[in-house]
C-alpha cells in the first residue's frame, strides 16, 4: 500500500547530517564500512584490571584520543560520554553545514540522550572518597561532568545554538527518544533544525560489574569476537559497547531553502511503556510502539522493507522482539529483512538508537542491509522463515525502514525512515 498522499499540515522532517564514533569506526564512513563488511568490535577490556570480573571483554573504541578532536583543557573538564558526544555531534554539524549564514541559530535545538551519563567521573570520585573520606578534594567540574544534559549544553555553547536544549533519559531507548523529541519539535514549528543523538561511556568497573550482577552480559571470554550473537540459540547476554551517534534533523522547507544534502526522511514515531517489569521484556509494549510508529507514518506493515532490530543478544529480549514483529507484521514478516547491528558494535546502551538510526539511514541510501553476524545455530523459538540477514550484508530495494529501541523500565521507541524522494 502506498503512503497516504493527503496534504500534511505539519512540516516534513529530514536528516541532513550524520556523525558517528563507534567500536568499528571513528567516523560515519569507517562505521558504515565496518557494518557492511561484518566487523566485530569486541576485544579484551583495556581500560581497567579485569581479573576479578566475570566478563573480561567489551566493544571499546579503537585508537580514539579526545585530544585529537578537542582542546586538551576542555577535554579534561568533560566525562568521556560528553567527549564522545562532542566528536560525533561535531561531525554531524559539519556534515550538515550548520555554520552556513543561512542558519538562524536561535532556531537550532540540541537534544541529547544518555542512559547513564557521567558514570566514569562518578566512579572516580566515589573511589577517592572511599580511600580518603570527605577530606578528599572533589573536582570542581564533578557535577558538570556527570549530569546527562551536559552534552547538549556543551554542543550549544560551542556552536551557538539557542533553540530548545535538553536531555532524554530512557535507558537503552534514550537516543531514539531524543530523535523522536527532535522530530516533534520540528513538526510543531518550535525549531528549524535539531542536532540530536546519544552517547555512552559505560566500560568501567561499575558498568561491567553492575550489568554482570544482573546477569545481562555475555561471559564468553574465550570467544569474545563472536560473543554478540543476536537471535542465535547459544546467545548468553549482550556485549557492552561505547561511543556516540549524532543526526541533524531539519524541516524539509528549511533544508530545501538552503540547498542542504538530504539523507532520508523521518515519517513516523511510536513510543510506549510495557508497564510490566523493570528489566524483563513484555511483548505488549513492543507491539504498541511498532503499531504507533506505523500509524504515525500513515503506512501499513507491507510497506516496511527493513527493520534494524534492538536485538541485544539476550535470551528473552531477542525472542520477545521477533514475536512482537510477527504479531504486527503477520505474513509481511517474511518479506522483511531484519538485522541486529549490535552483533558488530555491541550494545551502546543510551547511544545505541543513534548509531543504529545512522545504520538504518545508510541502508536506505545504499540499498544495502547490514548483517547480523556471529550466527551459528538456529533458535527453535524463532521462525526459521524470517530473514535475519545472517552473516552477510544483503542488497535489496528499501523504501521504508524501521529502527527499534527498548530500555530497562519498559521504555519502547520505534522510528520509521523513508528513502529520500524530493516530491
Amino acid at each position: 500500500m502506498a503512503q497516504n498522499k493527503e496534504k500534511v499540515l505539519f512540516p516534513r522532517v529530514v536528516v541532513t547530517g550524520l556523525g558517528a564514533l563507534t567500536p568499528i569506526g571513528n567516523n560515519v564512513k569507517e562505521y558504515w564500512n565496518g557494518l557492511i563488511t561484518g566487523q566485530s568490535g569486541a576485544g579484551p577490556i583495556t581500560k581497567f584490571d579485569i581479573s576479578k570480573h566475570r566478563t573480561k571483554f567489551a566493544c571499546e573504541l579503537k585508537g580514539f584520543d579526545p585530544n585529537d578532536y578537542l582542546d586538551p583543557k576542555e577535554a579534561r573538564r568533560m566525562d568521556p560520554f560528553t567527549q564522545y558526544a562532542m566528536v560525533a555531534g561535531g561531525e554531524a554539524i559539519q556534515d550538515a553545514l550548520l555554520s552556513s549564514p543561512l542558519i538562524d541559530k536561535e532556531r537550532v535545538g540540541v537534544i541529547w540522550g544518555s542512559g547513564i551519563g557521567g558514570l566514569s567521573s562518578t566512579e572516580a570520585v566515589v573511589l577517592e572518597l572511599a580511600r580518603n573520606g570527605m577530606g578528599s578534594k572533589i573536582n570542581p567540574f564533578f557535577i558538570t561532568k556527570i549530569i546527562p544534559d551536559i552534552p547538549a549544553g556543551h554542543l550549544s555553547i560551542k556552536y551557538g545554538f539557542k533553540g530548545p536544549n535538553f536531555a532524554t533519559v530512557a535507558a537503552c531507548a534514550s537516543a531514539v527518544n531524543a530523535l523522536a523529541s527532535g522530530f516533534h519539535l520540528i513538526k510543531l514549528g518550535e525549531a528549524d533544525v535539531v542536532v540530536t543523538g546519544g552517547s555512552e561511556a559505560p566500560i568501567i568497573q561499575v558498568g561491567i560489574g553492575g550489568f554482570n550482577a544482573l546477569n545481562a552480559l555475555s561471559q564468553r571470554n574465550e570467544e569474545y569476537l563472536t560473543a554478540s550473537r543476536p537471535f542465535d540459540k547459544t546467545r548468553d547476554g549482550f556485549v557492552m559497547g561505547e561511543g556516540a551517534g549524532a543526526l541533524v534533523l531539519e524541516s524539509y522547507a528549511h533544508a530545501q531553502k538552503r540547498g542542504a544534502k538530504i539523507y532520508a526522511e523521518i515519517i513516523g514515531v511510536g513510543m510506549s511503556a510495557d508497564a510490566y517489569h523493570i528489566t524483563a521484556p513484555n511483548i505488549d509494549g513492543v507491539i504498541l510502539a511498532l503499531q504507533r510508529a506505523l500509524t504515525n507514518a500513515q503506512i501499513t506493515p507491507d510497506c516496511i522493507d527493513y527493520i534494524n532490530a534492538h536485538g541485544t543478544s539476550t535470551p528473552l529480549g531477542d525472542t520477545n522482539e521477533i514475536n512482537a514483529i510477527q504479531h504486527v507484521f503477520g505474513e509481511c514478516t517474511y518479506a522483511l529483512n531484519i538485522s541486529s547491528t549490535k552483533s558488530m558494535t555491541g550494545h551502546l546502551l543510551g547511544a545505541a538508537g543513534a548509531i543504529e538510526s545512522i545504520a538504518t539511514v545508510l541502508a536506505l541510501n545504499h540499498q544495502l542491509v547490514p548483517p547480523t553476524i556471529n550466527h551459528k545455530l538456529l533458535d527453535e523459538a524463532i521462525d526459521a522463515r524470517i530473514n535475519l540477514t545472517l552473516n552477510k550484508a544483503e542488497a535489496r530495494s528499501i523504501l521504508f525502514a524501521q529502527n527499534n529501541a527498548f530500555g530497562f523500565g519498559g521504555h519502547n521507541a520505534s522510528l520509521i525512515f523513508k528513502k529520500w524522494e524530493d516530491s
